[in-house]
């Protein structure tokens, strides 16, 4: 059964789910109560915390989010952390993610924000300890950036990022598991920012600060070759395919299609941990793959056919108006931060 395919349409496939969606909004709803009561304990940490997440489940592109506000507010002066939950990893409790590690221990996208980033990037379960683990390890960090978790509502946040697919949306509009909403399309209204990435037709309430996201290809370099880089144009003619295991593939296959290329796609599900089999079939074909399948790809390198020719392609992430100075505005005008962030 493909859900997120049925989740763009009407739930009526999905109708003997409907006392599991209804279990589900109860259950979440009151959670929330729980946290905005104060029955249960939000923790603050000592630096600003900002949440990138969404409320739909899949690739939304929270990782290049994360990635360009690191960037961003270095850029600005400041000294950024990440916590993850490391999805996809076997991390226990909390872990330093090393940038030369392994992603079926760490997860790909924390192992990948940790190349791209050169910030300190933690992962665990618990984002409470995660951070605080962060911040006892790196004092210099003066602003956190987490991967996900905006319903994680025990770490408290000074800022929250929503992004959302610009073709996908809110899909059939329904809660889990009828439909791909974690939270009511309404929860959108009290995050700070909304981040749409790409274009399409799809719609949510509107917010008063949205920001418009593009991620633009870059040149593909060779996988284990950074040095060997090419430009899509290039690969124009010869055999290709186009393997992906992310949130979104179509996305990424649809970006090669718009430079003109022509290719065998092969979608994986989202983290798939890859084996030597996965590529096979790809013998004699040059294979273009996503940095976040790069890093498990680069894992087991040593033992792919020598006749796979891989390639991988970076993107860039522009996001307009300038995000990361809009949040850095609100950040300062938090009393208890504001001598930090200045």
């Amino acid at each position: 059964m493909n859900l997120p395919a049925l989740w763009q349409r009407p739930p009526r496939a999905l109708l003997l789910l409907l006392p599991l969606a209804l279990l589900f909004i109860a259950l979440s709803g009151l959670r929330r109560l729980a946290y905005r009561r104060g029955w249960l304990q939000q923790i603050r940490l000592a630096v600003p915390v900002v949440i990138v997440g969404n409320i739909t489940v899949g690739g939304t592109g929270k990782t290049p989010t994360v990635q360009y506000l690191v960037q961003a507010l270095r850029m600005q002066g400041l000294h950024p952390g990440v916590v993850s939950r490391g999805y996809g990893g076997k991390v226990a409790g909390v872990a330093a993610v090393d940038a030369s590690g392994d992603p079926g221990y760490f997860g790909d996208e924390p192992l990948l924000l940790a190349r791209l980033c050169a910030c300190p990037v933690y992962v665990g379960r618990d984002r409470v300890a995660t951070g605080q683990a962060l911040l006892q390890a790196h004092p210099e960090v003066d602003v956190i950036i987490s991967d996900d978790g905006m319903q994680h509502y025990r770490l408290a946040r000074d800022a929250e990022v929503v992004v959302m697919d610009g073709a996908r949306g809110l899909g059939n509009g329904w809660r889990l598991p009828l439909g791909p909403l974690r939270e009511a399309p309404t929860r959108l209204l009290t995050a700070t920012a909304l981040v749409r990435n790409g274009t399409g037709t799809a719609q949510w309430p509107a917010h008063a600060h949205t920001f418009q996201m593009q991620l633009q290809p870059g040149l593909a370099y060779r996988l284990g070759d950074g040095s060997q880089r090419r430009t899509l144009a290039s690969f124009a003619g010869e055999p290709l395919a186009a393997l992906a295991g992310i949130g979104n593939p179509a996305r990424f296959f649809a970006s090669l299609r718009s430079a003109g290329l022509q290719c065998r796609e092969q979608a994986f599900p989202d983290h798939h941990s890859y084996c030597a089999a996965d590529l096979a079939a790809f013998a004699g074909q040059t294979l273009l793959v996503t940095e976040k399948d790069a890093v498990k790809l680069e894992h087991i390198r040593a033992t792919l056919p020598d006749n796979v020719n891989i390639w991988v392609l970076p993107v860039s992430t522009v996001i307009e108006p300038d995000l990361a100075d809009y949040l850095l505005r609100r950040l300062r005008a938090v009393p208890s931060y504001r001598s930090s962030l200045t």
